[in-house]
């Protein structure tokens, strides 16, 4: 597995989605985003945190691993878009962008191009209300809409408007908006993840579910200083709940040295990690994502 390293300034900036719905959108701005096809859209990111480095799968990542698996589309996973009105705190605008920003991967992997086109425009509605200005604008919907059924230029736009977030959020440092958007989108994954597994019970469903242990520890820390605030407590609550299942989820891990492409800048991660996982400990982590997942789309 490839990792990109990522390294932010006291800020996630929209993690969960820009790095990931088109973490590898080419950056050469003269380029046409509609004609480019994103690259390595489906690599996790390390990212460094106050000197602190994590990998998170992204949610197209977990979308092609749902796909893979057989799962066919299931659109009653998703949150619903036209939900958007009932999300009048800036707490709930940023968990349910982030969310959507998750819906948004899965249903354009899937190639469902006119529900595409709905949580595109409830992400529209939430970065307008957040006031991260310009991220959706009517030109990228036009864009968006005439590229219905071309899958890559679809992942390409929708990069496109949350790096632009993301750029909004790092220079005004919201870092309180940024991170749960990130946990917005990482809970929403994980419950695709945990849905499906029900039906589809495959070993690398099981694993994904497994490796969010480091993951929601550095989600918490992430999120913990602003515990004070009320609309906070009950969330991060409900994370150290879900965390107290992780804790015997355990890891074997063997180190294999790592290749490097110096002609293409690459390396890859050649070290395994085994994981032991419960049935049981995967039911309890299900019901208790789901806690979360409705509380912070309800």
């Amino acid at each position: 597995m490839k990792f990109k390293f990522i390294k932010f300034k006291g800020s996630i900036a929209l993690l969960s989605i820009s790095t990931i719905l088109a973490s590898g959108c080419g950056s050469d701005s003269t380029k046409k985003t509609d004609e480019e096809p994103p690259v390595d859209t489906a690599q996790s990111a390390l990212i460094n945190i106050s000197g602190e480095i994590f990998s998170i799968p992204s949610p197209i990542q977990t979308a092609l691993l749902i796909k893979s698996s057989g799962a066919s589309y299931s659109k009653g996973i998703l949150n619903d878009p036209r939900k958007t009105v009932q999300y009048t705190s800036n707490f709930a605008k940023a968990l349910n962008l982030g969310v959507y920003g998750a819906d948004l991967g899965y249903v354009t992997i899937y190639d469902q191009s006119q529900d595409a086109i709905g949580y595109l425009t409830a992400a529209k509605k939430l970065t307008d209300a957040l006031g991260i200005s310009g991220a959706f604008d009517a030109k990228t919907i036009e864009r968006f809409t005439k590229n219905l059924g071309n899958k890559d230029s679809m992942l390409v736009l929708v990069g496109v408007a949350y790096r632009s977030s993301d750029a909004y959020l790092k220079s005004n440092d919201r870092n309180d908006v940024s991170g749960l958007v990130l946990a917005g989108g990482w809970i929403e994954s994980l419950y695709f993840t945990t849905d499906i597994y029900k039906n589809k019970p495959k070993e690398e469903v099981k694993e994904r579910i497994a490796e969010q242990k480091l993951s929601l520890q550095s989600l918490i820390k992430l999120l913990t200083p602003f515990y004070s605030q009320p609309e906070y407590t009950k969330f991060i609550d409900g994370l150290y709940d879900l965390s107290t299942v992780y804790e015997s989820v355990e890891f074997k891990y063997t180190f294999i040295k790592p290749t490097t492409d110096a002609e293409k800048k690459t390396t890859t991660i050649n070290s395994k990690t085994e994981v032991k996982i419960t049935a049981e400990q995967i039911e309890s982590i299900t019901q208790k994502v789901k806690t979360i997942r409705d509380l912070i789309i309800s």
